[in-house]
């Protein structure tokens, strides 16, 4: 249901010569800073400055978009590994819920750049997205907040029958639907769940004192040894 600009597969063997000179040890601990929204597995990833997982103003590549609307990681995961990235899959142990954190520890080897992503819960396409960021060389603690993002794959009608049901989640029925078509087909910052107060009807069959959001979702603390 997917798709996001995975510049991995496509920026050529990612030679030695364009990654950073020094190597490092690092701690990537992700908290889920939102109220009601559940992060899926996560992704973390160490890899050169010429490759993206995705990018703001492009399409989603199919990899993003399993991940964005589905939570799959793998295809991602795969194409980051070909390109030669440094990779953590799913350092929660699974589903990252509100308040709680997690922690990768990576080493980086030559690998300057530091990405990051997880579909949003429940959302149609939103993913939480860190999108190469630069691994200081100094080492310390190093505090970044991270968007929400809307692949542009899928309308946000916010209906169920529209994005995964884990057990967890108490959704509504009978909405109409927010939206009806795609409004931005490029990866964008998401706007965030609507939801209504009418668990039998109304717009959106998500909870609005639950599942509305606002940006930032995520706290990041990178610790460079």
């Amino acid at each position: 249901m997917k798709k996001s600009l995975v510049t991995l597969a496509l920026t050529t063997v990612l030679g030695a010569a364009s990654f950073a000179s020094q190597a490092a040890n690092i701690d990537v601990s992700i908290t889920n800073a939102t109220k009601g929204i559940y992060f899926t597995p996560l992704l973390v990833v160490a890899h050169s400055s010429d490759i993206h997982l995705f990018q703001a103003g492009t399409a989603a590549s199919a990899e993003v978009k399993s991940m964005a609307e589905g939570g799959d990681i793998s295809g991602l995961s795969s194409v980051a590994a070909n390109a030669g990235a440094v990779v953590s899959e799913d350092p929660a142990g699974g589903i990252l819920n509100p308040g709680d954190s997690a922690t990768a520890t990576l080493d980086t080897g030559s690998a300057d750049r530091l990405s990051i992503t997880a579909m949003l819960l429940p959302t149609n396409d939103g993913f939480v997205g860190l999108d190469s960021w630069t691994i200081p060389s100094t080492p310390g603690t190093y505090t970044i907040r991270l968007n929400g993002y809307d692949a542009g794959t899928e309308a946000n009608d916010e209906l169920k029958g529209s994005m995964p049901q884990p057990p967890f989640i108490t959704f509504g029925e009978n909405g109409t639907g927010v939206e009806t078509s795609i409004t931005n087909s490029k990866i964008h910052i998401h706007p965030g769940n609507l939801g209504d107060n009418d668990p039998a009807g109304g717009k959106s069959d998500l909870d609005s004192s639950a599942h509305r959001w606002l940006n930032p979702v995520a706290v990041v603390t990178v610790t460079v040894k």
